[in-house]
């Protein structure tokens, strides 16, 4: 088996070459998806019996905070891969992810925020799930600082992927926490092993949500690596000449 292709796979010249012409397509994906769901969620689906319209904030909340716990394992992941396997890109794919996820988790806290307003009387409860993703966002912003601050940029990769896989126990426990310890957020109402308790007018377009987020975190992890690739390989040839064209 020719391992050629994961060797390519690790060339930050390679990946910036071939995602050029990924961007456009992927970007219009994004858009028409995001806008369309947006549409369907907020303008066509009906009234929720109890929370009225303030649920149809699900369709923004929802997906950042699934997006917010996948994107931690990308992180992971690529950190791990740089760990083994001496990956220059893995490395700028994880210090990427890490910005990227900081953002949706944010987004995800402020409108848990907004939604628990109207339906419970409370922006914040320091209920399992609200706690252990504040830690989430501690954790990607922990990773930030942690790599700025540490003037050898090989030393910053190490030591952020190892802190990046040691927070990995804390998405499952984020996943759990409202089945372990029930208070303010209900349970999941999208089950894949279970039949789920959201009506399918309500829950369509939740999907189309759900898919267009990570279409849209794709399009924006690359844009954020290939600019990191930049900073990184400045005083490489093939950025100079890339640069000397433009």
């Amino acid at each position: 088996m020719s391992w050629e292709w994961f060797h390519r796979l690790g060339s930050p010249r390679w990946f910036y070459e071939k995602t050029t012409a990924w961007l456009p397509w992927l970007g219009a994906t994004c858009v028409i998806m995001l806008v369309g769901g947006a549409i369907w969620g907020l303008g066509f689906t009906p009234e929720d019996a109890k929370q009225g319209n303030s649920f149809r904030i699900i369709y923004v909340h929802v997906p950042s905070s699934i997006l917010a716990m996948a994107g931690y394992y990308v992180m992971a992941i690529a950190g791990a891969i740089g760990l083994i396997w001496k990956m220059k890109l893995s490395f700028v794919v994880m210090r990427s992810a890490a910005t990227i996820g900081a953002g949706l988790t944010f987004l995800s806290l402020f409108t848990g925020a907004v939604w628990g307003m109207p339906t419970w009387g409370t922006w914040w409860e320091w209920d399992a799930r609200i706690m252990f993703t504040f830690i989430l966002l501690l954790l990607y912003l922990g990773i930030i600082v942690l790599h700025e601050a540490n003037p050898s940029k090989d030393a910053a990769d190490k030591v952020c992927a190892i802190l990046a896989l040691v927070g990995t126990v804390n998405v499952p426990i984020i996943y759990k926490s409202v089945d372990w310890w029930y208070s303010l957020h209900q349970p999941a109402t999208i089950k894949v092993t279970d039949e789920s308790t959201i009506a399918a007018s309500m829950a369509y377009p939740l999907i189309v949500m759900i898919v267009a987020y990570y279409l849209t975190y794709s399009w924006a992890l690359i844009l954020h690596v290939r600019a990191e690739i930049l900073l990184r390989e400045r005083k490489t040839r093939w950025v100079q000449d890339l640069v000397a064209e433009k």
